[in-house]
């Protein structure tokens, strides 16, 4: 009931009539104010008028008076700022901190809303909204998609920078930690982000040009030598040279910890995504160049980018999925489709997390750009918002709708999408 109180408030949604105090003085709402995302009072900076008399200040919205002290409010200063509690139910007054007395509105939510908002929570059909979306005006559509895929860079641009406090902000290193997550597409992304994490860059970096030594590092921090996860029948020659290369690399600089192989995943997955390929072809990436990030951030273009990402094996996983296990020869190349993600979830909120900052406004409108350029992900998300009527013309609008999806209408939160605002308002 509160949340529909706090959203009724702030679109002014009030049921048709004078509005006024719990003692009978009358009240006009000019700001409602603006939401609070944080601790304190539910709405800043509202505008209003109580009996004729102007005042500015805080709004709280609870569904009871009650609640109020239950909360503990009557004793902290925060709250002394508030110049109207909105209530469901006035069981009570309410005060500040010095006895004096807060003026307290009773709103109700119109049935209609309520009844609406029901609907959405209970609909087993996705989108929720749907019976609205075709009819919605294209500058909504545009507007709120534009909000969200900002929304998302934004979400993305903090856990980079989590991950860059976690590395001494070597950005260098931090992308390639993201870029080996988004290499475990999905399923692996957890297990390839934990093995990342392990790598001694600063050792490795001396064997860049040796892409033998970087694919026996690599492996063997992924624990795929380990006797516990590796069959006898796989230890064929170029498994053993490996492990005997990793081996000989972990005495000499000292390294204590590998992967927990049982981490990697190969239920469902088609041979081109098993772990053993995407390690070779982030091993044959590292080792054609380094500060690869950096080298992204000079490229203008889509292609460039897509060149710099290029990206084959060594000889031996062209006829191999998994050590010992021969296959039909075949260079395991990164696909056109699979680079466009990479680009997606990792050069894209780089580009935008290093303009923001660097203050470089370009850098940020090129990361957008390459939205705009690239095709739309094609997912049971992006088919579902696009077999309910809403058009998805590029990864713009795609990663939009996965903000969407994943950060309103799985949580549930409605009252907080303007598709949601029309669903409600219009329907």
């Amino acid at each position: 009931m509160e949340h529909l109180l706090h959203y009724v408030w702030k679109h002014k949604l009030f049921p048709l009539g004078i509005l006024q105090t719990t003692k009978g003085l009358p009240v006009e709402v000019i700001d409602p104010g603006l939401r609070n995302p944080n601790s304190g009072p539910d709405f800043f900076n509202a505008k209003l008028k109580i009996n004729n008399t102007l005042w500015v200040g805080n709004v709280e919205i609870y569904t009871r008076s009650s609640d109020w002290f239950r909360h503990g409010h009557d004793g902290d200063k925060v709250y002394d700022s508030v110049i109207l509690h909105i209530v469901g139910e006035a069981d009570g007054e309410v005060t500040r901190t010095n006895g004096e007395v807060i003026p307290q509105m009773i709103v109700s939510c119109p049935e209609r809303i309520k009844m609406h908002y029901y609907e959405l929570c209970v609909s087993d059909c996705y989108p929720a909204c749907y019976p609205i979306l075709r009819s919605l005006p294209k500058l909504t559509v545009h507007s709120w998609l534009s909000a969200l895929q900002t929304e998302r860079l934004e979400q993305k641009a903090k856990l980079i920078g989590a991950r860059l406090e976690h590395c001494n902000n070597n950005w260098e290193d931090v992308f390639f930690i993201t870029l080996a997550r988004n290499y475990g597409f999905g399923l692996n992304g957890d297990a390839f982000e934990a093995w990342a994490e392990l790598l001694p860059f600063r050792a490795l970096d001396k064997h860049r040009n040796d892409l033998f030594q970087i694919e026996a590092l690599f492996y063997g921090m992924a624990g795929l030598f380990e006797d516990t996860f590796l069959k006898e029948e796989q230890k064929d020659e170029y498994c053993l040279r490996l492990s005997k290369e990793f081996h000989y690399f972990q005495r000499k600089v000292e390294i204590f910890r590998v992967m927990d192989a049982p981490l990697w995943r190969f239920l469902r997955l088609r041979p081109d995504n098993f772990p053993h390929i995407r390690l070779a072809q982030l091993a044959y990436l590292y080792q054609k160049g380094d500060k690869l990030f950096s080298r992204l951030l000079e490229a203008e273009t889509l292609a460039e980018v897509r060149i710099l990402l290029s990206t084959r094996t060594s000889v031996y996983w062209e006829n191999h999925y998994i050590f010992g296990r021969t296959s039909p020869q075949r260079e395991k190349l990164l696909g056109e489709q699979s680079k466009d993600l990479i680009i997606i979830n990792t050069v894209v909120p780089f580009l935008y997390t290093y303009g923001l900052h660097k203050a470089d406004e370009g850098m940020c409108e090129r990361a957008g750009r390459f939205l705009e350029e690239l095709k739309a992900e094609n997912n049971h998300i992006i088919r579902s918002w696009s077999d309910a009527g809403l058009p998805v013309a590029s990864a713009a609008d795609s990663q939009a709708l996965i903000q969407l999806q994943k950060e309103y209408c799985d949580k549930r939160k409605c009252l907080y999408c303007r598709f949601g605002y029309e669903y409600l308002r219009k329907k």
